[in-house]
């Protein structure tokens, strides 16, 4: 495989994996966005299409398969020379190891989610809903894994564009905290007297 992509520019492999990893944390931070809009119900879902209601699992399914071309396009490549054990194994990078665990653990979150979400129906709701919400930790971990093991971190647009959604995720979860949706209140029972009074 490296061969091929080689043949066709020395670089392929290394741009194709840095824009990659830029599209997958972009896939991600949308995907928590539109959860947190629709979890915290500031549109209305009623009359909204069915793909509009089924983004938020489609955008996580985009950013696992960028993320696994991230991945091969990283071991295709021949200047940083990472395996496959460089990538599925935290610390075991000799180019960052830090930098690149921080990936690693993103990785095996985003798997995890949306693995779970596919198998929600079979799931106890409690066990779905917590290692959902390890979406945050991933959406971390890949923030990290860019800035630090990113090489387009100094690049102006990246920077800007990064802090942006960032900031944007902080906002959305901030507002889906503070304006909760209200628990249906449970039907009040009906006095005795005032049910034999309507009988009668």
């Amino acid at each position: 495989m490296s061969a091929m992509f080689a043949a066709l520019d020395p670089k392929f492999t290394w741009y194709l994996s840095r824009a990659s990893g830029l599209v997958t944390w972009t896939l991600c931070a949308a995907a928590i966005l539109w959860g947190l809009v629709l979890s915290s119900r500031l549109i209305r879902r009623r009359g909204l299409p069915a793909w509009l209601l089924d983004l938020h699992r489609y955008l996580g399914t985009l950013a696992l398969v960028f993320c696994a071309i991230h991945l091969s396009s990283l071991v295709a490549d021949s200047y940083v020379h990472f395996g496959w054990r460089e990538i599925m194994i935290p610390m075991a990078s000799a180019w960052r190891p830090g930098a690149v665990a921080w990936g690693v653990v993103a990785m095996y979150l985003l798997i995890a989610v949306q693995l779970t979400s596919a198998l929600r129906s079979r799931l106890p709701k409690r066990a779905w809903h917590a290692i959902h919400l390890s979406s945050f930790l991933l959406f971390g971990a890949g923030s990290v894994h860019g800035v630090r093991a990113g090489t387009d971190w100094t690049n102006r647009v990246v920077q800007y564009g990064a802090v942006s959604v960032i900031g944007l995720v902080v906002f959305a979860t901030a507002v889906r905290l503070t304006f909760r949706p209200r628990a249906t209140s449970p039907t009040r029972p009906v006095p005795l007297g005032a049910a034999q009074g309507v009988a009668r």
